[in-house]
């Protein structure tokens, strides 16, 4: 019987995640009866001769890379840490948090059954699954938290943000990752949700920093996703810092344009300043 190449690596013991698996099978160093293969929906035998060769994911799932980036270029230490990872899934971001010394990790997803296993039966992981963060308070945590990650899809920042910082001490910081696709207005978002002029990306990161400004954080850093999201949206890194409302909070800018601008030049290879017009047969004003 056939079956998926992902969930061949699985069954296999070559990956702990089919997410993971499909990561590997993108980066091209899975081979099938010595042929490379690097579509995870393509079916093969289970007796077929899968190898992965050369270096594999160090986490559980592509989200790992997107913390990691952002511990790099905003010079963040997790070491000793108490830290929230909302919208965990397989847990990519818990993975890095807790390679990087974090003491504990609440792992919060409105899902169920997506957190690997290693996490899963981690004593530092807390797994609250089928968790809503804008309904999670003070009183459900054991403890306040000193950093936190943000990745969620369908819903946009500004209504998370508040109810997280609800949870922070009052140095706690957060790297929150922007998805133009699920910021824009539906008739900005086009063919398979995807969003690719950079005036609307420029417009949703700015909204969202003015969102988060505006509810006493701190605006310390901006950098761009090291990998795309699904469907190939690019993705925005934001780093910021609780402040109390009544004090006056440093005014920093984070150059988003900048930022859009090195984006679209690494992942698109397109490095102009000029803004992409969009075409009637790239837009689906349906919804996303």
């Amino acid at each position: 019987m056939k079956e998926r190449l992902d969930v061949l690596l699985v069954k296999l013991g070559l990956a702990e995640s089919r997410e993971k698996a499909k990561a590997v099978i993108m980066s091209g160093i899975v081979y099938v009866d010595g042929e490379k293969e690097d579509k995870a929906g393509t079916t093969f035998e289970e007796n077929a001769n899968i190898e992965v060769r050369g270096n594999t994911l160090r986490y559980v799932s592509r989200g790992g890379l997107k913390l990691e980036k952002a511990m790099t270029q905003f010079g963040l230490s997790l070491e000793g840490r108490v830290c929230m990872d909302v919208g965990s899934s397989t847990g990519g971001f818990t993975d890095c948090m807790l390679q990087n010394g974090a003491a504990k990790v609440y792992a919060v997803d409105v899902g169920h059954g997506q957190l690997a296993w290693k996490l899963r039966n981690d004593k530092r992981v807390v797994c609250m699954e089928k968790t809503n963060i804008r309904y999670v308070t003070p009183e459900d945590l054991a403890d306040p938290i000193e950093f936190s990650s943000i990745d969620v899809s369908f819903i946009s920042l500004t209504k998370v943000l508040g109810p997280v910082k609800a949870l922070l001490t009052d140095e706690g910081e957060v790297v929150c990752l922007i998805k133009p696709q699920f910021e824009a207005g539906r008739e900005k978002v086009g063919k398979k949700g995807v969003v690719r002029e950079k005036s609307v990306h420029l417009e949703v990161i700015r909204m969202v920093i003015s969102h988060a400004a505006s509810i006493g954080f701190e605006v310390l850093h901006l950098e761009y996703s090291p990998i795309k999201g699904p469907e190939g949206n690019i993705e925005y890194l934001l780093h910021l810092k609780n402040h109390r409302l009544d004090e006056a909070c440093p005014e920093r800018d984070p150059d988003p344009e900048k930022v859009v601008k090195e984006a679209h030049g690494a992942l698109t290879g397109r490095e102009s300043g000029q803004l992409q017009a969009s075409s009637e047969a790239d837009c689906d004003c349906s919804g996303r």
